[in-house]
């Protein structure tokens, strides 16, 4: 699992979806799940967060957990 910052994209109360900036540009989705384990209930556009994501490739694997850069990540086996 990697971990990382990046900036919140867009986030869609809704389905409590969005997407991401990783620091380098590269956009990456979460999906529900992934919101619903960083503990957040609420993301607005810019906001700093950190990741969570399966695998060492952020852009191929999926993200897991999203919370904001102040918080600490959940543990997640």
């Amino acid at each position: 699992m990697a971990e990382l910052t990046a900036t919140s994209r867009d986030h869609d109360e809704a389905t409590r979806c969005g997407s991401l900036l990783l620091d380098d540009g590269t956009v990456v989705r979460y999906d529900a799940d992934a919101f619903a384990a960083g503990g957040l209930r609420l993301l607005r556009s810019g906001q700093r967060v950190r990741i969570r994501t399966e695998g060492d490739d952020p852009t191929a694997g999926r993200v897991v957990a999203v919370t904001l850069s102040t918080f600490q990540l959940p543990d997640i086996t």
